[in-house]
């Protein structure tokens, strides 16, 4: 009984170190991206909304709870301490339930996430044919967009871009025989727009945050399971 007791204790503190450093490693990705220059050019344009750096501030607060979790975790199977085990049990199932409310409440309102993502893009084709410096970091992000897909413009192809069309020489230039060009200003330019390439792009991301949100789901029942095991086994002796 102490050989299988000593087994899912240290089982629990090496679940609860990798748990740790997860929590480090999504903390230490989120600050890097909330402060890197790089991705200024993506959530960056203060026209697109303060709001952009909402999901790398979720990040950041959950990669700080998974630490502190984690510390609880290891802390509570190395000293045997019920009331650590019991905290990291409670905070463990609390995040399980909102990770299956959020998921209830994606399916939910997919409808109108669908129509939040269609009007965001339609209200950011202005900022392609503005001229500000916040608008230039946007731009360019959407250019690299339009290099990697092969289209142009968000929802009117090259006319979004306005003005700047001119600005850009190399801008939305059809060098790809097998896709379909127009004629624009004297210029062959890529006649597919980028905002179905956008929606696609999402979409396989999303997949890909299911997908990790289910191994992620899978593995806290692991620990629900671990530290009320060595909870019980703890109040036996």
């Amino acid at each position: 009984m102490a050989g299988v007791s000593a087994c899912i204790k240290y089982s629990m503190f090496t679940f609860n170190f990798l748990f740790w450093l997860c929590g480090i490693l999504i903390l230490a990705l989120a600050i890097w991206v909330r402060v890197s220059n790089d991705s200024q050019a993506i959530f960056g344009s203060e026209d697109a909304g303060s709001s952009s750096y909402v999901a790398v501030d979720i990040l950041i607060a959950v990669g700080a709870i998974i630490m502190i979790l984690g510390f609880l975790g290891c802390c509570g199977a190395i000293r045997e301490s019920r009331c650590m085990l019991l905290l990291f049990f409670i905070g463990l199932l609390l995040i399980l339930l909102l990770q299956v409310a959020t998921g209830i409440l994606g399916a939910v309102f997919k409808s109108k996430s669908d129509r939040i993502v269609n009007e965001t893009l339609y209200e950011n084709t202005k900022l392609l044919s503005a001229t500000g410096e916040s608008e230039k970091q946007f731009q360019e992000a959407i250019i690299v967009f339009q290099e990697e897909f092969k289209c142009c413009g968000l929802v009117n192809g090259a006319a979004d871009w306005g003005n700047n069309f001119q600005h850009y020489p190399e801008l939305c230039a059809c060098v790809d025989n097998q896709r379909p060009c127009q004629s624009y200003n004297g210029k062959q330019v890529y006649k597919e727009t980028c905002i179905s390439f956008i929606k696609d792009f999402l979409a396989k991301n999303l997949i890909i945050v299911i997908g990790i949100a289910f191994g992620v789901a899978v593995i806290e029942i692991l620990g629900l399971v671990f530290s009320m095991v060595l909870y019980c086994q703890i109040g036996n002796k």
